[in-house]
């Protein structure tokens, strides 16, 4: 009895020191990544927009390069878990800054008790109230912008409407129009689902609107089939790790985590906006002119944000510069999976925006 007594000691004084080792390490690693580099910046800070204080992260290795704001997808699904692992990769020629959105990510953690209806205008004035913070935070007449997936006709939009704030627009996993996306996709889901009755009914019942377009019920189904078919977001491994990435996370503390693993942060308040009309409506179709230089990074197998449709409406496009760039076999997930490549794309729009 005295020795299993032993054993059961020794085995928690193991785990206990394992535990205090992790927690050490994972103290390093979030230390190193808050280094600010010599001539650039490392902050992150809530700044109040809208009503509700927002959270942003800025990095960056020299001040004098452009700043770009990143955008995230969604809507309402901010990826600052593992941002900063990708967008830090465009630091040697962007002051990149990352931002959740209102009631995303951090955002959410710090106004779990808001109730403000999301709504496209509520967006809208978001976007433009940041710039202008950023404007005046980083001394930058106009700022860049980086949008993926919902993200990216958000960005669209903003350029658009306010020309003044932005010196170049690029979209990723781009979105033009949702209804027709979603035609689209399901177009896409037939052929891959040839010969499978049960996936050709449940397709037929999501594209006919049997099953309520946006529901909970549709993007399962949505999201199913291409994850059986291969062409979902993470599709393929990426080119970091992720786990390591969330582990040394400067912006996250264990807390932060707990509520993001338990749910008990709150509710997603973009459930009933994701099912809006207003929201399936959305669309730039018939918004082709831009007055700063457009640029577009898609997978060749993106059906999640139609390629092809992108494709159409960037040829339709009337921007000062403009170009399309394919990731080759690959599907939304461009900068997650294959963050290399990507910031290769990132850096050569660099180069041509600067003139070198």
């Amino acid at each position: 009895m005295k020795t299993f007594k032993k054993i059961i000691i020794i085995a928690l004084c193991v785990v206990l020191g394992l535990i205090n080792i992790a927690m050490d390490v994972r103290i390093v690693g979030k230390l190193i990544n808050r280094v600010t580099p010599k001539d650039g910046i490392n902050e992150s800070l809530y700044v109040d927009i809208n009503g509700t204080k927002q959270w942003i992260s800025i990095y960056g290795k020299d001040k004098n390069n452009p700043v770009l704001l990143y955008l995230h997808g969604g809507p309402g699904y901010s990826t600052s878990m593992i941002d900063y692992a990708f967008t830090r990769k465009w630091a040697d020629v962007y002051t990149v800054v990352t931002w959740d959105q209102r009631a995303a990510g951090k955002s959410w953690l710090n106004n779990t008790k808001d109730t403000t209806p999301i709504s496209l205008d509520t967006m809208m004035e978001d976007g433009v109230e940041m710039t202008e913070f950023l404007r005046s935070h980083l001394g930058k007449d106009k700022i860049s912008i980086i949008g993926h997936s919902w993200g990216s006709i958000y960005g669209a939009m903003l350029v658009q409407d306010h020309p003044e704030y932005y010196d170049c627009f690029i979209g990723t996993g781009m979105v033009v129009d949702l209804t027709k996306n979603e035609e689209r996709y399901w177009e896409a889901a037939r052929e891959w689902a040839k010969g499978n009755e049960e996936d050709e009914q449940l397709i037929e019942k999501c594209a006919s609107g049997e099953i309520p377009k946006m529901s909970d019920e549709y993007y399962q189904a949505r999201q199913g089939m291409m994850e059986k078919y291969g062409y979902d977001i993470s599709a393929e491994k990426s080119d970091y790790s992720i786990p390591a990435t969330c582990f040394f996370n400067p912006y996250y503390s264990l807390w932060d985590w707990y509520r993001f693993m338990t749910g008990t942060a709150g509710s997603n308040p973009y459930q009933d906006w994701d099912e809006s009309e207003e929201f399936i409506s959305l669309s730039i179709l018939d918004r082709t002119e831009y007055k700063v230089p457009y640029y577009n990074i898609n997978g060749d197998k993106d059906y999640q944000a139609n390629f092809e449709l992108a494709q159409d409406y960037f040829d339709s496009v009337k921007a000062p510069r403009k170009k399309m760039y394919y990731m080759k076999d690959m599907a939304h997930g461009l900068m997650e999976v294959r963050s290399c490549e990507f910031s290769d794309i990132v850096h050569e729009i660099a180069a041509t925006e600067s003139g070198k």
